[in-house]
Formats: structure tokens, C-alpha cells, sequence
């Protein structure tokens, strides 16, 4: 008789072990398809950002045989610094002169061809 009791012990602890286990793998379960949730929000918001990024970075195009970039790179930058080096240049030659430069003078002096023709008028920076 006591074997029986014995195997009776043993299958009851059995059980209550077998039911806490099944209790833990299900609490498994929800946090690992939380995880694979919170995975694939995190995977479409760096999609999202690098596109939003390549649709913002500024377009290179060609003036007098250079690539330059149509729009700046963006920064919090306030200092001049942090400008690209033909930015900087420019306001060199801006600051250095008397008044108003024509946009082709400026050209001139940065070693463009900035040539326009002579009926149309070359715009100004002050």
C-alpha cells in the first residue's frame, strides 16, 4: 500500500507542478508576442524615419562642372561654423564688400562662370 500512496504523492505534485509550469508558459507566450508587437512598431517607425530622411536630404546638382547641394544640410547650429565651406565664403565676400554684390560678382570671385546674359539682371544679395 504504500507504493500507491507513494505514486498518489508523487502524481499530485506531478499536477501542481505540470499547472504551475503551464501558468509560467502562457505568461511566456503573452510577453514574447508583446515583444514581436512592440518589434515590428519599432522596424516601420526606423523605416519611417529613414525615409523621411532620404526625402529631406538636399539634392546635389552640378554648377559650373561642381556638385553643390541645392538646400544646406539642416543644423541647430548657430554658428557660421557649421556652414559647408562655399557657404562661409560667400558671406566672406557679402561682408567684404561695400554694399549690395550682384550674385555674379560673387560667382566670379568663388572662380564660377556665372556669366548671364546681358538681358536679363543679375540678382542681387545684401
Amino acid at each position: 500500500m504504500q507504493e500507491r500512496q507513494w505514486i498518489s504523492d508523487r502524481r499530485s505534485e506531478l499536477d501542481a507542478l505540470a499547472e504551475q509550469l503551464t501558468k509560467q508558459l502562457q505568461e511566456v507566450q503573452v510577453e514574447r508576442d508583446e515583444l514581436a508587437i512592440a518589434e515590428r512598431v519599432l522596424n516601420r517607425l526606423a523605416e519611417q524615419v529613414q525615409a523621411d530622411a532620404e526625402a529631406a536630404a538636399p539634392a546635389a546638382v552640378q554648377v559650373a562642372g561642381r556638385a553643390v547641394l541645392l538646400i544646406p544640410h539642416h543644423s541647430d547650429a548657430t554658428d557660421e561654423a557649421a556652414l559647408p565651406g562655399d557657404y562661409r565664403r560667400i558671406l566672406t565676400i557679402v561682408r567684404e564688400a561695400d554694399g549690395p554684390v550682384q550674385v555674379r560678382a560673387v560667382g566670379e570671385r568663388l572662380g564660377l562662370n556665372a556669366s548671364v546674359p546681358a538681358a536679363e539682371q543679375a540678382p542681387v544679395i545684401r
